[in-house]
């Protein structure tokens, strides 16, 4: 390494280390006026006591993690049936000609419907409406009629960004798959899909993340989740820590997932920039 190469690497070290302590002394800065703008409001001791309560949230947390627990099993199922189902809506909506317009209607109704409907209206028309069929096979229980919702409403959104990625492959490569004698199945499934995936990846992790977050809301139709636990908790005490243990456990829990959301995005810039 040159003389210049070292001198450079150690500047830029002395900037890193300036930008890191102008951070952590702002952040400490922000911090503390925000600690002692709350802290000297009023009200503070009864929000602390309502809100903030230390022994309230310890004896509330085993109640409330076995709820987390049912919420990331709905999640790890929801998000592997809404990514067949959207990826299948994607490719309806992607086919050509006049034969398949009905196909390509119907897929397109079906992502209109569900994008506009509010995820609060569709779970009780699914969590009470099926039910009240009384129809023979139909389902009664309200995680498995939940989870029903959060499929309906997030395929819709994942089935858009599926195809936004498809319609982003060049239709050259399409020609040139044609050529080499690949029909149009063989040819989504080796040249079209994988490309697609790779560039809609960071937006897939996005809408995963807001999965996790609606995945409480299956506590309105009475599953004991971690909302719903919450909920009895508070009901008990009359006091709202265990909503405050909650909403952090959720926060704990899509943090994970919304940094690799910005480390793919990220790589993928990068890669286009290269």
């Amino acid at each position: 390494m040159s003389d210049l190469q070292r001198e450079r690497s150690a500047y830029k070290r002395s900037r890193a280390r300036r930008s890191t302590a102008v951070a952590l002394l702002s952040t400490a800065v922000f911090a503390a006026v925000v600690w002692f703008s709350v802290r000297g409001a009023p009200g503070w001791p009864r929000v602390r006591q309502s809100f903030f309560s230390l022994d309230t949230a310890w004896r509330t947390l085993p109640a409330v993690l076995d709820g987390l627990w049912l919420n990331v099993r709905v999640l790890v199922a929801a998000e592997a049936v809404i990514l067949v189902l959207a990826l299948g809506i994607a490719a309806l909506r992607t086919l050509r000609g006049p034969v398949w317009f009905p196909v390509r209607a119907f897929a397109t109704g079906y992502v209109d419907l569900f994008r506009g409907l509010p995820l609060i209206i569709c779970l009780y028309l699914v969590g009470f409406g099926l039910p009240g069929l009384r129809l023979s096979g139909v389902p009664n229980d309200p995680v498995l009629l939940g989870g029903i919702a959060l499929v309906l409403v997030y395929s819709a959104y994942v089935a858009e960004v599926f195809r936004a990625g498809i319609e982003s492959i060049h239709p050259s490569q399409l020609a040139a798959a044609r050529s080499l004698g690949l029909n149009h199945r063989r040819t989504m499934r080796l040249v079209v899909l994988p490309q697609a995936v790779r560039r809609v990846l960071p937006a897939l992790l996005n809408d995963f993340v807001a999965l996790q977050k609606d995945c409480g809301l299956i506590s309105v139709l009475g599953a004991v989740d971690a909302v719903r636990a919450a909920q009895i908790e508070s009901s008990t005490s009359y006091n709202f820590t265990p909503y405050v243990v909650a909403g952090l456990l959720f926060v704990l829990l899509s943090v994970p997932s919304g940094r690799l959301a910005d480390w793919v995005s990220r790589r993928a810039a990068r890669r286009q920039g290269a």
